[in-house]
């Protein structure tokens, strides 16, 4: 009997758990952008629809920041694993962000300027995920811990964070006034941001091994438990403080920067033996 042909392609290695929480970042991006079209056909101009396209969207990014760490930690990382991250975050942090402020906001100017703010920021966002994919391809094993670039994720927290912060402000009238001029510049900044080559810290070497101070366990719980509890601010003010951080960041200190962005175990203090006197120095005082 005549053997199969052999097949002309390999089947990529699809693992689950870490595809499953990428599944679950485009499930927050259908989601926010069925919200956002409920949103506009709500006659009674209500912003609860709003609200739950935000919620969406940040909860798109709680799964993107963990299907990539889930990934590294079991050495599941894989091809197919970051090119259907990268389709996921399109939808989650391009598309439904830029309908969220072409409804919310540029509706209100000119229509046809409106389109080309919204699509431009879309436009920029996937070619920034195209990017990331060449750079990833070409760095194997000295991978770069930076990002080039401001990342799609925090770029989509930014603008659903300040949307729902100023819809709170307004105490939930969906016209905005004046606070559409700051969501219009933002969108232009972000756009430009994505594109350019601003390094920003990715923060790979945070995981679930990684140990920290008491003080810095204290800030990350209080950070934590504040950003659920006053969700309708408190994220914009962190991701503004990361977009900021990545301005300053050139002129922080060394330590101080990888204190903040590596592993706290190269930062242990000194541990003096009650009987010698001498300890083990860490890198820090190596250095």
């Amino acid at each position: 009997m005549p053997k199969h042909a052999p097949k002309p392609w390999r089947t990529p290695k699809v693992y689950l758990l870490p595809n499953l929480l990428t599944a679950g970042n485009l499930a927050c991006g259908f989601t926010a952008i069925a919200e956002i079209f409920a949103g506009m056909q709500d006659a009674a101009g209500g912003v609860a629809h709003y609200h739950t396209a935000v919620l969406a969207i940040l909860g798109a990014c709680v799964f993107d920041m963990l299907d990539g760490r889930v990934a590294r930690i079991r050495g599941q990382e894989s091809v197919f694993g970051r090119e259907f991250d990268s389709l996921a975050d399109i939808v989650s942090f391009g598309i439904a962000p830029a309908l969220l402020v072409m409804d919310i906001v540029l509706n209100d100017f000119n229509q046809k300027f409106g389109w080309m703010v919204a699509f431009g920021y879309l436009l920029c966002g996937g070619m920034r995920l195209a990017r990331f994919n060449c750079l990833a391809a070409e760095e194997q094993e000295n991978a770069s811990k930076d990002f080039v670039g401001f990342p799609i994720p925090a770029a989509a927290g930014l603008i659903s964070s300040l949307t729902v912060f100023i819809l709170w402000l307004n105490e939930g009238d969906k016209e905005i006034g004046g606070w559409r001029y700051l969501l219009l510049f933002l969108m232009l900044l972000l756009s430009f941001l994505m594109l350019s080559e601003f390094s920003y810290p990715s923060f790979k070497t945070i995981d679930w091994r990684t140990r920290r101070s008491l003080p810095w366990v204290f800030v990350a719980v209080l950070v934590l438990v504040c950003a659920v509890m006053f969700w309708k601010f408190v994220p914009f003010a962190i991701f503004l403080t990361y977009l900021i951080y990545g301005c300053v960041r050139p002129w922080i200190s060394r330590r101080l920067r990888r204190e903040i962005e590596e592993d706290g175990e190269e930062f242990e203090p000194r541990v003096v033996s009650p009987e010698t006197g001498d300890g083990d120095e860490g890198e820090e005082s190596a250095a």
